[in-house]
């Protein structure tokens, strides 16, 4: 699998201008093709946060990137805090074989309503190149039913591995170059953020959401 090159972590007073100057928003890469109600509504993609909620955040992240952790307690801590969000998880397991096997682990607990736990245990994991054993060591001490998961891992193979295709497709489809990139309303932010850089964000999507 193509190895991408991650991003450079933005300090939060960068972030003013890196969000003025961001290029293509999501809406421009949208009306090049590629299908927003896909990205933004597929049914078998996590959704955390509010579901009803006045501005959909997509996260493309991948359990070996450093700054997709280094970002996460503060995304959660922003869902939470503001409680209008609906986060859409994408994993895009693009560093490696042990992030697929880290991708296929949270979306099959997934499938016994467990995958915000599996997810949260995961991005905890400091560090990159993150082994398989680590990962799974890691998910069974999250609380999960580790018979079940594998269970699930197992009967659902096909749907988790046409997920994470889709997911794939959809990030070259976007132009997508690394992890983390987060699509909040029509903003396209391509970096680490922490929990006032994702605020700052979130308040300038609803603002061009009203303009």
């Amino acid at each position: 699998m193509k190895r991408r090159t991650l991003l450079a972590l933005l300090s939060a007073a960068a972030l003013a201008p890196a969000l003025r100057s961001l290029a293509p928003a999501a809406e421009d890469a949208f009306a090049q093709g590629v299908d927003p109600n896909a990205i933004l509504n597929d049914p078998e993609a996590p959704v955390s946060g509010n579901p009803k909620g006045d501005l959909t955040l997509v996260a493309f992240l991948d359990y070996n990137c450093p700054f997709c952790k280094k970002s996460h307690p503060d995304l959660e801590r922003l869902v939470k805090s503001d409680g209008r969000i609906r986060l859409v998880h994408k994993d895009w397991p693009i560093l490696g074989d042990a992030s697929v096997y880290g991708a296929q682990l949270a979306l099959a607990a997934k499938y016994q309503g467990r995958y915000d736990e599996v997810h949260r245990a995961l991005m905890a994991i400091p560090g990159r190149k993150i082994p398989k054993e680590r990962m799974l060591e890691a998910v069974s001490a999250s609380g999960v039913d580790m018979a079940r998961l594998e269970a699930d891992r197992g009967a659902h193979a096909s749907e988790i591995a046409a997920l994470l295709q889709r997911n794939l497709d959809q990030a070259d489809a976007l132009g997508l170059q690394g992890t983390p990139v987060y699509l909040i309303g029509p903003l396209k932010v391509a970096a680490a953020l922490d929990y006032d850089g994702f605020r700052q964000a979130v308040a300038q999507a609803r603002a061009k959401g009203r303009s």
